[in-house]
């Protein structure tokens, strides 16, 4: 395999770094050349450390892009890797010559690179906007990255993720803090607290918030001195910031560093506070030497700092908590050196050369191969189809339950086949696409589901319970039209780990017999659907007994629950209740009073008999909100509501604190049988009592005839046997998990 990357040549900081250590480690297993746009130190950098460099520049850029157009026809590249604009608009050219799939990285927000510039940005910056989109392919350093292209309509399904890699071993020491002190003339005493910054001084590094916070820092702590390294088009505008800020004695400006590691080696407390980044090397820099590390919460940042775990974030421009986490470190040389050392530990282990170098192979690899593939399809019959599964269900409705299960689906079958291409079926699409990186349409536009259908070739209705008219009869039908459609239109139908029933109405079940009848394969969740397909006599599709698709979800343990609490405002270094509950299908005003009142009053006796903090977990925020709202001004105590969004894996964290979960909604008993976590139902729905029958737990009935004392009992009941329920469900789930797997080898078999 031959590659090109093509950069400006010009660049400094993470691109920099990013680039030589990427094209230095692919060197040792492809034949990899870097072209640079321009003669100087980076070209000298790459060639002192043995990487094949060639260069292009002279005053006539046609000129240079014919050059550049021979050297790769002249080598034969099999793919163009390019790397910020000038790289950007040169590789594009270079495709249209000479037919060759372009690569771009994407190390920052290109609609900000040039905010120093305006006529930069409406030159150079504008067209590199334009050129972008007609590339081929996608790569970011960051979730967030993605996220950004995918919002500006990028296809998700060419863009791929690649962690920055470093050599974790720590440099030596450049300098003592005596000769720093010596070599940049300023006094530092032994005592005092180094606060400091690497960085380009312009707009989007904002060092104008680092001022701001020293200004109240210093206040209180005047042995805080703060050192910025860099230049920049804005150096003398901070400069003079910081004098009116009265800052002479506490600010030191460095000037171009040309070895970061003498700041970094001498600092107690490192800092960024820019208002976009993509994954910055700085923090790496900062990691080697177990650095305690405060960072404005943007980009891929929080891929590395977890905060109050190992490090702190806050809120762009946001300099008041900056300053009270800088003088809360200032105080604390403990807290520093376990930040420090839990950092270090984290980008070790996530953010190696090693790494990268790996993850960028496989996706040249996949590159290639999704080129031999289009020439493949273009060469054969109109009938090749694009998409091995489209995948639907109650998604893109912000119900944390349904994006469970789609996480687990969606994950199970890339295990089974890596290669797989997958559409899913939203009501919000784009979000959709951004969270699961998949391709998506809007399940309402019939157009594209009928357009989709006829280039696919299995569809699934991936978990939930959607065969069922308690809801309504339109939502029935439209589920049983598109599986219609599907078969309709050739393709093998499964419906995935579903909960089946209630269906009311004689005409509804019916139409629900015709179009079962027709699938291919049904796995239902629990036996109580299983018995409610025998009775409606479907026998002609393989009918199997599964389990619920999110007890196959593959949970990141790592999530640090204790940085969402705190956001959350509830107290740490406590036991917690937790309570999911929703609005009461079917009951009047009086009965909906009442089953507010005895949540209320549970929520009360955990914490006064057990101490423990009701925290409220809304499975569907907008539904469930407002009779959380109502419990909680029922209560004598205090409440906490999880209120913001959070991933699938933030809430099976969340879930996890819990010492017992009291919950009407299916997914929280889910997610709490799944953690280990005691648990009683609430009935409302033949699902809830089909599931706490399966893993044989308590329920206190159906809604309408709750009881308070029968509640309070079972409270008491669990929490005192709380060390053999946990074993009991260790035993009971871990069953339901293995059937939970099963559901994505039998989808791979339908496409094999």
């Amino acid at each position: 395999m031959k590659v090109l990357h093509i950069i400006g040549g010009g660049d400094v900081g993470g691109a920099k770094v990013h680039v030589l250590n990427l094209v230095k480690e692919l060197a040792s297993n492809i034949d990899v050349t870097l072209l640079s746009l321009r003669p100087g130190a980076f070209a000298d950098e790459a060639r002192a450390i043995g990487i094949k460099v060639e260069v292009i520049k002279s005053l006539n850029i046609y000129s240079d892009i014919k050059k550049a157009i021979k050297l790769v026809k002249d080598n034969q590249f099999d793919i163009i890797h390019s790397h910020g604009s000038k790289g950007n608009i040169f590789a594009y050219v270079i495709k249209k010559a000479c037919n060759i799939p372009v690569v771009t990285t994407i190390h920052s927000d290109y609609k900000l690179d040039y905010l120093h510039s305006m006529f930069k940005r409406l030159t150079i910056g504008l067209i590199n906007s334009r050129v972008l989109r007609k590339l081929n392919y996608y790569i970011v350093v960051t979730s967030a990255f993605r996220k950004m292209l995918v919002e500006r309509g990028f296809s998700n399904d060419r863009i791929f993720t690649i962690l920055n890699g470093m050599d974790m071993g720590r440099p030596s020491a450049v300098l003592s803090r005596d000769e720093f002190s010596e070599k940049y003339g300023i006094p530092l005493g032994a005592d005092d607290i180094l606060v400091g910054t690497a960085a380009r001084l312009d707009p989007v590094k904002d060092i104008g918030t680092l001022l701001d916070a020293a200004r109240y820092v210093v206040k209180q702590n005047p042995k805080v001195k703060f050192l910025i390294g860099g230049e920049g088009e804005q150096e003398k505008e901070l400069k003079a910031r910081s004098a009116e800020l009265g800052l002479e004695r506490n600010v030191f400006f460095l000037g171009w560093l040309n070895n970061p590691y003498e700041l970094i080696s001498v600092l107690d407390i490192n800092t960024m506070t820019s208002i976009s980044e993509g994954f910055p090397y700085y923090l790496l820099e900062g990691a080697r030497y177990s650095k305690a590390t405060i960072c404005s919460r943007v980009g891929g940042i929080p891929d590395l700092i977890e905060s109050a775990a190992n490090g702190y974030l806050f809120k762009p421009k946001d300099f008041s908590t900056l300053a009270a986490q800088i003088l809360d470190l200032a105080s604390d040389r403990s807290k520093r050196e376990t930040f420090g050392k839990n950092l270090y530990e984290k980008a070790n282990r996530l953010f190696s050369l090693d790494a990268m170098s790996k993850t960028q192979m496989n996706i040249y690899e996949a590159i290639l191969n999704d080129i031999s593939n289009k020439k493949s399809i273009k060469s054969k019959s109109a009938g090749a189809k694009k998409y091995d599964v489209i995948i639907s269900g109650y998604y893109g409705f912000s119900n944390i339950g349904d994006d469970a299960m789609l996480r687990s689906i969606i994950d199970n079958l890339r295990r089974q086949k890596p290669d797989i291409s997958i559409l899913v079926m939203s009501k919000r699409p784009i979000e959709t696409s951004i969270n699961y990186s998949v391709n998506t349409i809007n399940r309402k536009n019939l157009f594209a589901v009928y357009s989709a259908m006829k280039r696919a070739k299995l569809f699934i209705y991936g978990g939930g319970n959607i065969i069922q008219d308690s809801t309504s009869s339109r939502s029935i039908l439209f589920y049983l039209g598109i599986a219609w459609l599907a078969k309709k239109l050739g393709l093998k139908v499964m419906f995935y780990a579903n909960g089946i029933g209630p269906i009311n109405k004689n005409r509804n079940t019916e139409y629900s017999r015709k179009i079962l009848d027709k699938a291919d394969v049904i796995t239902v969740r629990e036996k109580i659907s299983f018995d409610e397909l025998k009775k409606m006599g479907i026998t002609k599709p393989k009918v199997i007994l599964t389990a619920d698709a999110a007890l196959a979800v593959h949970v990141d343990n790592t999530i640090n629950t204790d940085d969402i609490f705190i956001n959350e405002g509830i107290p740490l270094n406590a036991s917690y209740a937790g309570f999911s509950v929703r609005k009461c299908p079917g009951c009047d005003k009086q009965q909906h009073a009442k089953y507010e009142q005895i949540i209320a009053e549970a929520a009360d006796y955990v914490y006064n008999k057990y101490n423990l903090i009701p925290v409220f977990i809304p499975m569907q925020y907008y539904a469930d909100i407002v009779t959380i709202q109502n419990i909680i001004s029922k209560m004598k105590t205090r409440g906490y509501v999880i209120s913001n969004n959070h991933s699938v894996s933030e809430t099976f964290g969340i879930v996890r604190k819990m010492s017992i979960m009291i919950g009407m909604r299916l997914h929280a008993l889910i997610f709490a049988a799944y953690m280990n976590v005691p648990l009683i139902g609430i009935s409302y729905q033949p699902k809830v009592e089909g599931f706490l029958e399966y893993i044989d737990q308590p329920s206190v009935g159906h809604v309408k005839e709750l009881s308070y004392t029968v509640l309070r009992n079972k409270i008491d009941q669990l929490l005192l046997n709380s060390d053999a329920v946990k074993l009991e469900l260790e035993k009971s789930v871990g069953a339901l998990v293995v059937k939970a797997e099963e559901n994505s080898r039998l989808a791979i078999e339908l496409i094999s």
